[in-house]
Formats: C-alpha cells, sequence, structure tokens
C-alpha cells in the first residue's frame, strides 16, 4: 500500500465502515501474476481432487480396511508435519518463485507414477505407501512456499485477503469438480487414469510460474544459520499470541476435524450403500459448501471482522460433522456436508489472511510453514486416530466425537478474542487498516 492510500484510509473512517465490496470481488486478478497462477491452479486441482479421491478409493477397494485407509493418510502428511519448519526457512531464503516450479514438477512425476503402476495393474498398497510419503515431502515445501508467495504475486496487502479468497474459491472449484470427475473416470475406467489426468494437469501451473514477472530480488538473504532462523520463527509463533491462538485452534480442528475425509469411503460404501459415484457426490457437496464460503470472503474489502468468524466457522464446521456422522440419507449427507464445508473455508481462509496479514516479510514463510504444519502436519495423527477408532468403535461415532472436539476448541478460542484483539489493532492502524482515528475502539 502506498503512502497516498495510507493517509486516505487513515483520514476517512467511512472507508472502514462496511466489510463488504461487491464491485471490486475479484480484484486481486487485475495484478498479471496473480492472473496466470489462478489460470494454471485452476486446471491442476482439478486433477489433484481426483488424484485424492481415486487414492482413497483404490486403498478401500484394495484392503477394504478404515485402518490402512488412515495409515495412508497419515504417511503421506507425516513428512510435512515433521519438515515444515525447516522449509519454512528455505521459503524465506530462497527465490519463492524456483521453489513451486520444483515442488510442481516432482508432484507431476509423483501422480504419472501412481499412473503407471496403477495402469499396469501390479501397485500395492505398499507402493501407495511409499509415494504417498514422498508427496508429504513435496508438499513440506510447496505449501508454505505457495502460501507466501501469494503476497508476491499481488504485489501487496492490499489485495492479499481477496487473493486468498479467490485462491480458495479455485480450490473448492476444483473441489467440486474433481472428485464428481474422479467418480465418474473411476465408474468407467479406473482409478488409474484420474493419476494420469492429474499428472497432465500439473503442466498448467508450471507453465504459469514460468511465465511469471517478478522483480529480480524477491528471497531474503541472510547470513543467519538455519538453527537460528529456526529459533526466531518459533519464538515468534509461540509468543505472539494472536499468531499462537489462531494455529492453535487450527491444529484443534486438523487434528479432530480434517480427518472425515479419511471416512468418507465408509461413509460412501457403508452406511450410504453407494459406490465410487457416491463418495464423488458427497465430496463434491463439501466443495459446495466451500466454493460459497470462499465467494463471500471474496467480497470481502477488509480483514476487518474475520477473527470473530474463526471460532464462528470452527462450530459450524463440528456441528456439521456430529449432524452429518447421524444421517442415513444421501441427499441430508450432501445437505450436511455442505455447511461442513462452508464453516472449514470459513475458518482456513480466515486465519491464513489474518496470519500473513500481521506476519513480517522476513517471517512470513517460517510463519506459514507452522500454518502447514497446524493445517497438514496435525491431519496425519488425526488420520490414524481416525481409522483406529473407526476400526473398533464404528464410523459415525467417531466423526460425531471428532466434531465435538472442534467445537470444543471453538468456544476455547472465543474466549481469547478479548486477549488478541488489542495485540492486532496497532499492526491494523500502523497497515492503514484501522483509521487512527477509530484506534483502539474498533474490533479487530
Amino acid at each position: 500500500m502506498n503512502q497516498s492510500d495510507l493517509e486516505t484510509r487513515r483520514s476517512n473512517p467511512r472507508l472502514q465502515t462496511s466489510p463488504w465490496d461487491f464491485s471490486h470481488a475479484w480484484r486481486a486478478l487485475t495484478h498479471r501474476n496473480f492472473r496466470l497462477f489462478f489460470g494454471g491452479q485452476s486446471i491442476s486441482l482439478i486433477g489433484t481432487w481426483m488424484t485424492r479421491i481415486a487414492t482413497s478409493w483404490l486403498v478401500y477397494r484394495l484392503t477394504g480396511s478404515a485402518l490402512l485407509l488412515g495409515l495412508v493418510s497419515f504417511a503421506g502428511r507425516i513428512p510435512t508435519f515433521l519438515l515444515a519448519p525447516f522449509a519454512g526457512v528455505w521459503v524465506d531464503r530462497l527465490n519463492r518463485q524456483r521453489i513451486l516450479v520444483v515442488t510442481q514438477a516432482l508432484a507431476m512425476l509423483q501422480s504419472l507414477a501412481l499412473a503407471a503402476l496403477t495402469l499396469a495393474k501390479v501397485i500395492t498398497i505398499n507402493e501407495i505407501l511409499a509415494l504417498s510419503v514422498f508427496q508429504g515431502l513435496i508438499n513440506a515445501f510447496d505449501m508454505p512456499g505457495r502460501q507466501a508467495f501469494m503476497l508476491q504475486m499481488v504485489e501487496g496487502r492490499q489485495d492479499l485477503g481477496n487473493a486468498i479468497a479467490i485462491n480458495s474459491s479455485m480450490v473448492n472449484m476444483g473441489r467440486l469438480l474433481g472428485p464428481s470427475i474422479a467418480g465418474m473416470v473411476i465408474s468407467a475406467f479406473g482409478e488409474g487414469y484420474c493419476f494420469l489426468i492429474d499428472g497432465i494437469s500439473y503442466l498448467a501451473v508450471i507453465a504459469s510460474l514460468l511465465l511469471m514477472r517478478l522483480p529480480a530480488a524477491t528471497n531474503q538473504r541472510t547470513t543467519t544459520s538455519m538453527l537460528e532462523q529456526l529459533r526466531e520463527g518459533w519464538t515468534y509463533v509461540s509468543r505472539f499470541a494472536p499468531v499462537r491462538n489462531i494455529l492453535l485452534l487450527f491444529a484443534i480442528v486438523s487434528l479432530m476435524g480434517m480427518p472425515y475425509i479419511v471416512l468418507m469411503p465408509i461413509f460412501a460404501g457403508r452406511i450410504l450403500r453407494g459406490g465410487p459415484a457416491t463418495l464423488g457426490f458427497l465430496m463434491a457437496a463439501v466443495g459446495i459448501g466451500a466454493l460459497i464460503s470462499g465467494v463471500t470472503l471474496a467480497v470481502r474489502k477488509t480483514v476487518l471482522g474475520l477473527g470473530r468468524m474463526i471460532p464462528i466457522a470452527a462450530a459450524m464446521f463440528g456441528g456439521g460433522l456430529v449432524l452429518f456422522a447421524m444421517s442415513r440419507a444421501l441427499w441430508i449427507a450432501m445437505i450436511l456436508l455442505a455447511i461442513t464445508g462452508f464453516g472449514m473455508m470459513q475458518q482456513m481462509a480466515a486465519s491464513n489472511t489474518i496470519i500473513q496479514t500481521i506476519a513480517p516479510e522476513d517471517k512470513r514463510g517460517r510463519a506459514m510453514s507452522y500454518y502447514t504444519m497446524a493445517f497438514v502436519g496435525m491431519a496425519p495423527f488425526g488420520s490414524l486416530l481416525a481409522g483406529a477408532l473407526a476400526h473398533s468403535m464404528g464410523a459415525p461415532l467417531t466423526l460425531a466425537l471428532n466434531g465435538l472436539c472442534c467445537i470444543a476448541g471453538a468456544i476455547w478460542f472465543a474466549t481469547q478474542l478479548k486477549y488478541i484483539r488489542p495485540l492486532i489493532r496497532p499492526i491494523y492502524v500502523d497497515l492503514g487498516i484501522l483509521p487512527l482515528e477509530t484506534y483502539p475502539a474498533k474490533p479487530d
């Protein structure tokens, strides 16, 4: 944000009276680099979601085991949990554009390897586990790199929230289309063709990254050791209450709530008595809810109010899971999963936007690496736990218990807002998000 924009915001409190701006819902797309990213990722994400559904169905078809469904998800995410803090240091040190080109190329090779083994009908659960671990290694660098790179693509914080909301909408358009297409492809041709389509789709996002024009010096040069930067990053996220508490709630929801995806094949097959098409419909319902959520976030013109939205969204997500666990009709299940998807995306995008807005540039990669740990890294433990509990007490009871834990986390976070707001307000004032005239009376 330039100085004139900053002064305008500070001198005109009316700019802050409404968080909505429908006329600028797609303003981040005015940036050429973000338009390229949007185009490439829109194609690639459909393939990514096809692979997720195909992998779950392949494991379930080969083994019929809820425990192994959880184990595969655990194997694909535990490397991210272990390596994300180190990856965050590299993201702050190196050229983020180049990091993403490498990670996307490696992800393409992983999908093509899955396709080759599946189409040759030689794939086993051990190979699925090994390739899942490989994907987890890639994600450890790709996810914090992609999140931290967002600010560079829109060239400033003023459009960051809109870019994150559009990115969320893009992810959920893929979530909506990918599972539906995957269900049809699996029914007609088998899982291998889903993996093949996904592998080819990575070419779009690699091309978009290579076509971007960025300033020459986009990475942070430092002589500080990696261990010192690790310590510095941990100190920031653990001692700064707004970031710490947002990440703690996110970790709770990721641990207990996000593994619902692992149990979806069981609900589709055993509870709702369907097949891969039913699984596709269920996941598409989540995508519809999340897509609606992304659109509502895109029309926001300010981050004000997102702090309050976080616990509301987490409670909505948890409540949706509890009710879905009790449903036995497909149409009811789809409505409840749409509500679940809405709450899930509201919390994810609101948390992401606030952290990226308040984090200093030289620590953004490390802050987003801990966001990645909370989002992806905690899920493997939740997947393993969900798989084990579903094996012993059934999927519906397991999912209901997980939803209740998310609601409890939301209640805790709501009690922390009064401590978080006074710490965020000075940053918002400094950035021009809150005008000086309203400080410190305006809520975050």
